[in-house]
């Protein structure tokens, strides 16, 4: 019998469970967080310095499923600077990023200005503070997912990420875990 996790993944941690290298040199990795079932794996990946849902499952084919399907993904993301209309409206026809050293036309998007700051736990690793300059939210969401996509996208507009917090997937929202939450699904679908 499969099992399935919807986790918040914390800042910090890498989205898988076994590193290749040796020694493991102190990298903090979704095992940690958990006694987890043998054969867990993460569904899609949120990069080191990224937070949010992410689910996890001991079924490989619902994993490639999920990860090749055209689920949508909601992220909340913290930008460098108060950002403007020109640059959400760029942002949601598709901008022009670099993925695997090629040019790569993004797809179009909702984004939405956040006017009220999300309450998320405050992190490990501070951002900033206000003398540094404003920041804005904004709501992004997306069915593709391509290595650091939506960082890749908002610092082509000129608002490079400071935050970037996944909210939803499907149908299937955060809500109010906190950092390192692990929460077992009787069923899983999306």
């Amino acid at each position: 019998m499969y099992r399935h996790f919807k986790l918040y993944k914390p800042y910090g941690y890498l989205s898988q469970f076994i590193t290749n290298e040796k020694p493991r040199k102190n990298k903090l990795l979704l095992g940690d967080l958990g006694d987890f079932p043998e054969n867990i794996m993460a569904i899609g990946r949120l990069d080191k310095d990224s937070e949010g849902l992410l689910f996890l499952t001991t079924n490989g084919k619902a994993s490639q499923m999920i990860s090749a399907g055209d689920s949508e993904k909601e992220y909340y993301v913290q930008l460098d600077g108060e950002i403007n209309a020109e640059a959400i409206e760029k942002l949601e026809n598709g901008i022009e990023i670099t993925h695997k050293s090629k040019k790569y036309l993004s797809n179009p998007c909702k984004v939405q200005k956040l006017e009220v700051a999300p309450d998320f736990p405050e992190r490990p690793r501070r951002i900033r503070d206000s003398r540094h300059g404003h920041t804005s939210w904004i709501s992004i969401t997306l069915t593709e997912g391509k290595f650091r996509q939506v960082k890749k996208m908002t610092a082509a507009v000129g608002f490079p990420t400071l935050r970037l917090v996944r909210v939803r997937i499907a149908n299937e929202y955060l809500g109010t875990m906190q950092p390192g939450e692990v929460i077992e699904l009787e069923k899983f679908s999306l």
